[in-house]
């Protein structure tokens, strides 16, 4: 696993577009500024382009790999068509499964169950239909937590552009899979339970 996971914050910026199907985001470490990881929807058709101008959005497959700045793969994030309830799974770098996601049906605000690759439940992944706050639990434990930063209400209302705030607990060792799993996490959120 790549070091660069092993930090504990982490900013995603959403690329602004007015008209865009691919979801396209840049992870920056927030203290430097720098982008640290580069995360796009590079193979995209173009019937799931076309419908991801229309109501059907939600429902359309996507894969979605995060890479380093020089192209090395951090983790891939997997999910076919959707009817109900998104089902997506979650590769390292080498394209080996190491678990995905699975939604809850009935949850305020949206729930996943994170997985292993046995399919075993690792934590779940709660947010509140109040505003844009999601908790990673597992057990009485808070493994991580991501919270939506605001860039403005002009751009928020022109564009789609999110900005998100990662911040992962000390207490997920570092070069621990659930780091790969909690991050893939982060677009799952953006493009099943807030599209």
């Amino acid at each position: 696993m790549d070091a660069v996971l092993n930090k504990n914050i982490f900013l995603v910026k959403e690329h602004v577009g007015m008209f865009k199907a691919a979801n396209n985001y840049d992870i920056h470490d927030p203290q430097t500024g720098e982008i640290i990881m580069e995360c796009r929807e590079e193979s995209l058709g173009m019937f799931t382009k076309l419908l991801r101008f229309t109501d059907y959005k939600r429902m359309t497959p996507f894969d979605i790999q995060i890479k380093t700045p020089d192209g090395r793969q951090i983790v891939r994030i997997k999910r076919g068509i959707s009817i109900f309830l998104s089902d997506v799974k979650v590769y390292d770098e080498n394209d080996q499964l190491i678990g995905g996601f699975k939604q809850k049906f009935f949850s305020i605000g949206g729930a996943f169950t994170v997985m292993d690759a046995n399919e075993q439940p690792l934590c779940l992944l709660q947010g509140k239909w109040t505003g844009w706050n999601f908790r990673f639990i597992a057990g009485d434990v808070e493994l991580a937590h991501v919270t939506k930063k605001w860039s403005g209400l002009g751009k928020e209302m022109f564009t789609s552009a999110d900005n998100y705030v990662l911040e992962i607990s000390n207490d997920v060792p570092a070069d621990n899979s659930a780091r790969q799993l909690i991050l893939a996490a982060v677009m799952c959120i953006d493009m099943v339970l807030k599209e």
